[in-house]
């Protein structure tokens, strides 16, 4: 195993000297909106408002009211940075993924000595205490409901501490120790443990971790069926480096914490306990979600009473997304993809080449499936699949069906088999009524009252843009004179 310990900062130098990837500021900027506002034309991408494109990580050396913090956004708004960081194909990161959540290595526990997460430490009993001066965290839009951490991993346990998990939620600081956070009814392990806490009517212990390797933060976002309840997603990460994730013991909170982050909020959710979202502002926004919209304000976000605020000695790093960016398809589409890859290979092993979650869904409405059929008993399993991939991952919302010699991942090649191997009247299967993501803004009974009975349902659409296998010599592309030393004409 790996014996140097892998942390952001491990990651940063890996990549600090290619510029493509990689870009430091000392201009001064603004939390509140600059930054995101920034970023948004150098590297977001994704379906943030153009114009924008897929650009560098940026690291703000110089934030107004925080002289001695860092703030990095953009870390994983590109795939090919992702695999770079991982040391991978950027191609098949699912499958990559889908070995590691297979074969998981479990997270240490390492003294206090061995945590620089703890070596600068807040707590809320100390005079003059506030997150709102501790914590940079930005917002995206001028109509942001506060500012939000929008990468924290929340690290959090069952009652009688036999579960564990790991997950990201958007959380707004509300006070000078109150969060609020939003947790999806029944689609997080976190909010199952926080159910068992209200009933018993004890606040739950929690720490958010900010600033981390990527292979947390991207396995982190593992969801079930393929991450079962109880099962803790630092494992992922761990098998990604080869490496246990280090844990410590809180300061203030009977909870572990990753012990290499740059920042550490400790507290508890509270039982019975809700805060309206957007408190301070009136806005009636949230904050910019993946499907290219500002979220409404919630009435009623939990709370979390934060007890302590930890972070590194040199400059710590603070590090947020912007809802809708390239980032946001890296941290939910690729754990997609593997999760659908593991789903199809066990039903109908080989047929799915390989599965791409693009940026026009947001990591989780879209998937494209690159089918293989060897034989003409293969016809039709490429709808089982898009039928599989619908099963078990209700966010899902459109499914594209292409063949093994289409590029999934060039957009441009995926809407060609739409215009050359595609009829709409044989091809397309629209499926209503069934469940989707509550943020797409399109899931409302006014909009479709024959289908949407409630917000959250949606009709569904399978694109089979791949050929009948009886007609596979009528459909082959034309072939080019392969010239394997091609790049000696750009000498």
């Amino acid at each position: 195993m790996e014996s140097q310990p892998w942390d952001l900062r491990r990651v940063l130098n890996e990549i600090k000297d290619v510029p493509s990837q990689y870009h430091e500021t000392d201009v001064k900027v603004d939390p509140e909106a600059e930054i995101s506002g920034v970023y948004r034309y150098i590297g977001a991408g994704g379906t943030v408002q153009r114009p924008t494109q897929e650009g560098p990580a940026m690291m703000f050396n110089n934030v107004k009211g925080f002289p001695d913090t860092r703030v990095l956004i953009g870390l994983m708004a590109s795939r090919k940075r992702v695999g770079k960081m991982f040391h991978q194909d950027y191609r098949t990161l699912g499958k990559y993924l889908n070995e590691a959540v297979s074969d998981p290595i479990w997270p240490e526990v390492v003294s206090e000595n061995q945590a620089p997460a703890h070596e600068v430490i807040h707590k809320a009993t100390d005079k003059d205490f506030d997150i709102r001066k501790l914590v940079a965290a930005p917002t995206n839009t001028p109509e942001d409901a506060g500012p939000y951490i929008t990468v924290g991993v929340v690290l959090g346990s069952s009652i009688d501490k036999s579960k564990s998990d790991v997950t990201i939620h958007r959380m707004v600081l509300e006070d000078k120790d109150k969060l609020g956070i939003y947790i999806m009814p029944g689609g997080r392990h976190i909010g199952a443990f926080a159910e068992e806490y209200e009933k018993a009517n004890k606040p739950m212990p929690i720490t958010i971790n900010i600033g981390l390797d990527p292979a947390i933060t991207i396995g982190a976002t593992f969801e079930p069926p393929t991450t079962p309840f109880g099962y803790n997603e630092l494992g992922v990460a761990g098998k990604i480096r080869n490496q246990p994730v280090q844990l410590v013991k809180g300061v203030t909170v009977d909870e572990l914490a990753i012990a290499r982050s740059e920042y550490t909020l400790e507290g508890y959710i509270m039982p019975h306990e809700r805060i309206q979202e957007d408190i301070n502002t009136h806005t009636g926004k949230a904050m910019p979600e993946f499907p290219g919209y500002d979220g409404d304000a919630n009435p009623a976000l939990q709370v979390i009473k934060v007890t302590a605020v930890t972070h590194r000695k040199d400059r710590p790093i603070m590090q947020s997304v912007i809802g809708p960016s390239e980032e946001h398809v890296s941290m939910a589409g690729i754990p997609t993809e593997a999760s659908i890859l593991q789903l199809v290979d066990r039903a109908i092993p080989g047929k799915v080449v390989n599965v791409y979650n693009p940026p026009a869904g947001g990591g989780k409405l879209m998937t494209i499936m690159q089918i293989h059929k060897e034989n003409e008993a293969d016809e039709g399993i490429q709808r089982q699949a898009a039928l599989l991939a619908f099963s078990a991952f209700k966010e899902l919302k459109t499914v594209i069906l292409v063949d093994d010699d289409v590029d999934i991942f060039d957009m441009n090649d995926v809407i060609w088999t739409m215009n050359t191997r595609f009829q709409d009247d044989q091809d397309l299967m629209v499926l209503p009524g069934m469940r989707n993501h509550p943020l797409d803004p399109s899931e409302r009974p006014e909009y479709d009252p024959k289908s949407i009975r409630i917000q959250g349902m949606s009709s569904k659409l399978v694109i089979d843009g791949t050929v009948p296998f009886d007609m596979k010599d009528q459909f082959k592309r034309a072939h080019f004179l392969d010239v394997p030393d091609w790049k000696k004409y750009l000498e």
